[in-house]
């Protein structure tokens, strides 16, 4: 079984694969942040280092991807291979941070490496508002994320909903997470894991509770 946890910057992805991976022993694959030799640069000068960034991401999640389905552990991901094209990569080139070529360069490649790939059984997208994206990444003190624009961010989340209103590759589960401390509060975290327990078994599941209300319908949104 494979799970991948898909959401913008700060969106609390790792935290929750942490949570989940512990609560039900799956192994966790985790986003290369650390390891990244391209990532300060680029939020210092976007444009200089969008194309190396994005496929210092693509070749490591098409690593992480391939480790899973060819494992036979469950697994969870903190995010996806789809997501560095559909989201990350498309933003860089609306914006004018990278050049058509390098663009459609890179677009090449990943429909290349996703034709051997096979897609999660259920895509989680954890999704949060401007406002508290920001609160976030400004709580865990990262000095490259500091000068994050807004626009930036604002972005990613349009381009988010886009892919997750017209994905059909499995399952997805749409968490809103606004008002959800899962991190804090196990109510939430409850909620959440027995909504992915539900969503895996292909489910519809209303769950009723005063803050905030969580329900699942046959399009599996939270």
């Amino acid at each position: 079984m494979f799970i991948a946890i898909a959401g913008n910057i700060g969106t609390g992805k790792t935290t929750l694969t942490n949570m989940l991976s512990e609560r039900f022993g799956w192994e966790a694959h985790f986003e290369a942040v650390a390891d990244n030799p391209y990532l300060a640069d680029f939020y210092s000068d976007m444009s200089r280092w969008a194309f190396p960034l994005q496929v210092f991401f693509l070749n490591n999640r098409f690593r992480a991807h391939q480790k899973i389905t060819q494992g036979f552990n469950s697994a969870i991901q903190d995010r996806s291979i789809y997501e560095d094209a559909n989201i990350f990569a498309r933003n860089l080139y609306e914006q004018g941070q990278m050049e058509k070529r390098d663009y459609h360069n890179y677009l090449e490649l990943y429909e290349a490496m996703a034709g051997f790939i096979n897609p999660p059984d259920l895509m989680i997208y954890l999704k949060k508002s401007l406002p508290l994206l920001k609160t976030r990444i400004a709580m865990r003190g990262r000095d490259y994320e500091k000068n994050i624009p807004d626009e930036y961010l604002s972005n990613l989340n349009r381009y988010y909903n886009d892919w997750m209103a017209s994905y059909d590759l499995g399952n997805k589960l749409i968490i809103e997470s606004d008002h959800l401390d899962f991190k804090n509060n196990p109510a939430h975290f409850e909620e959440i894991a027995q909504g992915i327990l539900s969503a895996l078994d292909q489910k519809d599941l209303f769950l009723a509770s005063s803050t905030p209300k969580v329900s699942i319908s046959p399009q599996l949104r939270f």
